[in-house]
């Protein structure tokens, strides 16, 4: 009987003993210092990473829950110049590129933008043209809801570069530039058999909810038939334009009859972005 005892006690022990070991094992892969993320959070969102990538990451978490999208950026170029192979570096590359729209889109003053003040006479759109910006995003980064309503002397912030887009017809890759520097790059559709111009065109007119001109006939933008999506960005290339679909799964094929098709939410983007006027280059 005693020996019988013996034996429970010894395996209640046992059981105790490993279910201490466990909880810590958990605690240790789970927990980081305080002002980090957890491994855990971490794991869910990266692939396998060295501890210093790792940290980028948590920083840039850490960054992106506090707003500060200066050094939420920063972290992200880190992350591309000392990982540049790494199997993380999509991830890195979408981030930093959403993390340069929203830059733009927000009151932040950076090197690439001014703090101009409201004068006599002035309206969005005159300033908006003066410095080759829209006036869609000179009210998104200084948080005007009014385009008619400009109080005198207030000054706003203005991105103070000239935009450009280039169009790679091989990889179905469209980048937008702010002078030399990358801002974003988006997946497109270009044409079948080659037949998307190349060269050297300007963005001539700019149009929401475009009707389609089609085999003598004009598709309305309500239309299921209408297939030219929500934005409509012309070229000096007579009849050919970037514009939005409604086939989001052509995405990155040779599948158009010349046009550039984008996704609906990214060519609205664009279009927030880019005024008439901005150089389009197509290459092969």
């Amino acid at each position: 009987m005693q020996k019988k005892t013996l034996l429970i006690i010894a395996t209640v022990l046992i059981f105790a003993v490993a279910g201490i070991f466990i909880a810590y094992r958990i605690a240790v892969h789970t927990v980081k210092p305080a002002g980090q993320q957890p491994v855990s959070v971490v794991a869910s969102n990266i692939e396998k990473a060295s501890k210093e990538e790792e940290n980028l990451f948590n920083l840039a978490a850490k960054y992106e829950q506090s707003g500060d999208l200066l050094n939420l950026r920063d972290s992200y170029q880190q992350i591309i110049e000392k990982f540049p192979s790494s199997t993380n570096i999509g991830k890195a590359q979408e981030g930093l590129e959403n993390t340069n729209v929203r830059i733009l889109f927000s009151p932040i003053s950076t090197p690439d933008s001014i703090s101009y003040e409201i004068q006599k006479g002035d309206t969005l759109a005159k300033i908006a043209k003066k410095f080759s910006n829209t006036q869609d995003m000179i009210m998104k980064a200084n948080g005007l809801r009014n385009p008619s309503i400009v109080p005198l002397g207030k000054k706003i912030k203005v991105h103070n570069e000239k935009f450009n887009i280039i169009v790679d017809k091989s990889q179905n890759i469209l980048t937008l530039k702010s002078a030399d520097k990358v801002i974003k790059t988006y997946h497109v559709s270009t044409g079948l058999n080659n037949s998307t111009p190349v060269g050297n065109f300007k963005i001539i007119n700019k149009i929401v909810d475009p009707p389609w001109y089609t085999a003598g006939t004009v598709i309305q933008p309500d239309s299921p038939k209408n297939i030219l999506g929500t934005r409509w960005l012309g070229l000096s290339a007579q009849g050919y334009g970037i514009h939005g679909t409604t086939e989001p799964q052509s995405i990155g094929k040779q599948v158009t009859s010349g046009c550039i098709r984008m996704k609906n939410v990214e060519v609205e983007e664009l279009y927030q972005i880019v005024p008439e006027g901005t150089e389009v280059v197509i290459v092969d």
